[in-house]
């Protein structure tokens, strides 16, 4: 039982980490993806990294072509925004109700964190952003109390390319701004305000990242 386990937590990181790569533009339309060379790149044996591959096809990223087998869907901008809608709609609504249900303990927790992101963003320390920032959206849907809506927005947040986002211009300016709102608003139980301000950084996000996207290819030629 724990070697399966084992198996399928890896093949969830398989399919991650290439989620992420063709959501940020790394792996281009139509590009081959070799089991054999996933699995050397990321030290994964063979099994994983075929379930990982055949999960992704599932999911519309990757299509299995005779003779050349697991190549790249064609993915365009508004595919990211539409994405990153849904996401925004389910994470405002999430924060609305952390703005009610938050205590003391826990705003004092997420104003600790978002000093540290800040910091960590004023010094340009990208890594330890991205880390922040986790931790903030962790906690402010934890807040909600709401089991069934966090569940349902880790159906989107999958696909939020972290592993690549320091490399996109204005990411990090844009995340200290918008937390700084959404904090705002959280402190002051304003559940409208909250809502709002946290559906906006996820569609500033989406934004970036389809900017991003449409660059990379527009670069490549596609």
């Amino acid at each position: 039982m724990a070697v399966t386990n084992r198996r399928a937590q890896l093949s969830d990181e398989v399919a991650s980490y290439l989620r992420q790569a063709i959501m940020a533009g790394e792996m281009a339309p139509g590009s081959s993806v070799r089991a054999d060379a996933v699995g050397e790149a990321l030290e994964v044996s063979a099994t994983p990294v075929r379930e990982a591959l055949q999960a992704l096809r599932v999911e519309g990223f990757l299509e299995l072509l005779p003779r050349r087998g697991f190549v790249v869907v064609p993915l365009v901008a508004d595919d990211i925004r539409d994405l990153f809608e849904a996401h925004a709609l389910i994470a405002g609504e999430l924060t609305a109700r952390a703005a009610v249900r938050a205590n003391d303990s826990q705003t004092d927790t997420l104003l600790a964190i978002h000093r540290e992101l800040m910091d960590a963003a004023d010094r340009g320390d990208y890594e330890m952003l991205e880390s922040k920032n986790h931790e903030f959206h962790k906690l402010v849907y934890r807040m909600s109390g709401s089991e069934r809506l966090r569940w349902a927005l880790g159906n989107f947040a999958r696909y939020v390319p972290r592993a690549f986002y320091t490399q996109i211009p204005g990411w990090p300016e844009t995340t200290a701004h918008d937390h700084s709102e959404v904090i705002n608003a959280i402190v002051a139980r304003d559940t409208k305000a909250a809502r709002e301000a946290m559906a906006q950084h996820i569609r500033n996000s989406g934004e970036k990242l389809a900017e991003y996207f449409e660059g990379r290819q527009l670069a490549s030629g596609e």
